[in-house]
């Protein structure tokens, strides 16, 4: 029988939880976030706005499913995951399940972190930490196996510009299609990639600071992407001039918030941010709601958006944005994520409408 190593999860508040060492034996450090999906560990693990943080999952048993291939396609995107390598510095759960079950799983869990070199914990009280969570905030924390040596301080992520961390270096296309959009790349899923190329979208991905003005496209899309969005002033004006040409825009997660501060919006961080499967949102104007998937911790405050500019969704839990739209040009996004990978999937319409403006 494997001889478990003892590991410790530290707090920037001092407490601590402990518990076993398992994937890749090492210390890390980030903001400690929690997340309440109870599947698609894989798409999280993978998903670049979950750069710089420590990812507690909340659903008691996790790896049971092992996971599947890595690997891309033949348009370059990546087949089971949400990029192609893990983002988040290490991973908390309650019950690790080393023996996996699923037709597509290839390796475990633990095996896949130990080969990224990213350490987790199990055996704590994972609703505790998410208690102390909500009640105090997102902090940072450290994980440090038994023997080894890692203390704070420690580097805030959100002091970081994550984004041009995670973003593409070159630009790169896929698909063919008579319609093309330029993709900035916050830390694009690759689902989103999908999403087009499935639509018969040619997609022209750009690295984040880029200067997408000077090609020729038919409409505008900014992607999400991890951390504090004042670090990307770049971005901002280059949305700002791609405003002037009345091409259709669509933002989603970061994307909002660049759209947003573009609009002359300003943005603030969450308590703990909206990491979950079920978040519930209200359509402005109407009673439609939608249950979203999330994953952001910076929101665009709806009171500093100009006369032009209106609230297209609301959270129905803290009433906060989840998206804006100009009152009379094809400029709209959303905080929430309509490509959804591991689901759920009722906002994917929000890529028609887009497509349907082109």
């Amino acid at each position: 029988m494997e001889q478990k190593i003892r590991a410790t999860l530290k707090l920037e508040n001092g407490m601590e939880f402990h518990g076993y060492s398992f994937g890749y034996n090492g210390p890390c450090d980030g903001e400690v976030v929690f997340s309440t999906a109870m599947v698609g560990y894989t798409e999280s693990l993978t998903d670049p706005s979950y750069s710089g943080q420590i990812l507690c999952i909340t659903y008691p048993i996790v790896g049971n499913y092992g996971v599947p291939e890595e690997g891309t396609d033949e348009s370059g995107i990546s087949i089971n995951m949400e990029s192609d390598d893990i983002y988040v510095r290490g991973l908390v759960v309650s019950d690790y399940s080393a023996d996996y079950s699923h037709w597509k799983a290839v390796k475990s869990l633990g095996q896949w972190l130990d080969e990224h070199k990213i350490p987790g914990i199990y055996g704590i009280d994972t609703r505790e930490l998410t208690k102390v969570i909500r009640d105090n905030g997102a902090m940072l924390g450290i994980i440090v196996p038994e023997g080894q040596e890692r203390d704070f301080p420690v580097p805030d992520p959100n002091q970081e510009n994550q984004v041009a961390a995670v973003s593409c270096k070159e630009v790169i296309r896929y698909g063919h299609g008579s319609k093309k959009i330029v993709l900035v790349d916050c830390g694009v899923k690759h689902n989103i990639l999908r999403c087009f190329v499935n639509r018969g979208i040619e997609v022209i991905r750009v690295p984040w600071d880029y200067d997408f003005n000077q090609l020729e496209y038919d409409g505008l899309f900014i992607s999400n992407g991890p951390g504090n969005p004042e670090f990307c002033d770049i971005t901002v004006g280059h949305i700002r001039d791609a405003m002037k040409k009345d091409k259709p825009i669509f933002g989603i997660c970061m994307g909002n918030q660049l759209l947003s501060r573009a609009a002359g919006a300003s943005t603030y961080k969450l308590k703990y941010g909206h990491r979950s499967h079920n978040q519930p949102v209200r359509m402005v104007g109407s009673n439609k709601c939608f249950v979203t998937s999330q994953n952001h911790g910076y929101a665009v405050d709806n009171s500093t958006l100009g006369k032009d500019w209106e609230p297209y969704f609301l959270n129905m839990n803290d009433g906060t944005n989840e998206g804006i739209r100009h009152k009379t040009k094809p400029f709209f996004s959303s905080q929430f994520h309509p490509e959804a990978s591991s689901g759920p999937t009722d906002t994917e319409f929000l890529f028609d409408e887009f497509i349907s403006k082109l």
